[in-house]
């Protein structure tokens, strides 16, 4: 288990999408802490530190504590978060409460290591189908990653939930039939030959060239409430 981030979470009394901004304004976004039997507090947080837990070895998995001030300190984990889409800042955090003795849900990514043999030898292709393991365990022993050898596995050979090495600590909530990885051949599809016109049938005047796709700027994502 990776150590402990500290959250400087400073309660906040102002709502809405005015008090929003003015918060972003100043260097911090609005967050709010909820779960573990207890009412949400709403609070405000420095985004370079959301940036820290995403960075770390454990991810989003990492767990932190809280400082909130008058409320004391609380340990959880960074559930959800929203960025801006046009200028990819942070605008809003939630973190959910966590008891270190109560078993908890959570994605763990999975990694491949290795170069397959059926890639190798056989020139076939590397397919990761799952990336992320959903698990149910201790915040304690969450695994930072799920490392998947892929050495020996040959051509149209595959890799399932059910082999993948875990702690006894943690169970594993994914159907164990999943294919997690597999290595498949190249196929080249054919390109599409047009038919030749029948005797005295005139030829079909060719295609005109399609109209180029206009890409129109997606509607910003509605702030979230405050």
């Amino acid at each position: 288990m990776a150590a402990e981030i500290l959250v400087d979470a400073k309660s906040r009394a102002d709502r809405g999408k005015n008090a929003a901004r003015r918060l972003r304004a100043s260097g911090r976004i609005p967050a709010i802490v909820y779960g573990g039997k207890k009412d949400a507090l709403a609070v405000s947080v420095d985004p370079k530190t959301l940036l820290k837990v995403l960075r770390s070895e454990s991810g989003r998995n990492t767990i932190l504590s809280l400082d909130l001030g008058d409320a004391g300190k609380a340990s959880a984990i960074l559930k959800s978060w929203q960025v801006d889409p046009i200028n990819e800042k942070f605008i809003h955090a939630d973190f959910y409460r966590i008891a270190m003795d109560v078993a908890i849900r959570v994605k763990i990514p999975i990694l491949a290591k290795g170069e397959a043999r059926g890639v190798k030898v056989d020139a076939g292709i590397l397919e990761v189908i799952m990336r992320e393991l959903e698990v149910e365990c201790l915040p304690g022993d969450i695994p930072e990653r799920i490392e998947v050898d892929v050495t020996d596995l040959g051509l149209h050979g595959g890799i399932r939930v059910s082999e993948l090495k875990v702690s006894d600590k943690v169970k594993v909530l994914d159907d164990g039939d999943q294919i997690v990885v597999h290595v498949v051949s190249v196929k080249e599809e054919a390109a599409p030959v047009a038919a030749a016109p029948a005797e005295g049938e005139a030829a079909a005047p060719p295609a005109a060239p399609a109209e180029p796709e206009v890409m129109k700027k997606g509607k910003k994502e509605e702030e979230p409430a405050e």
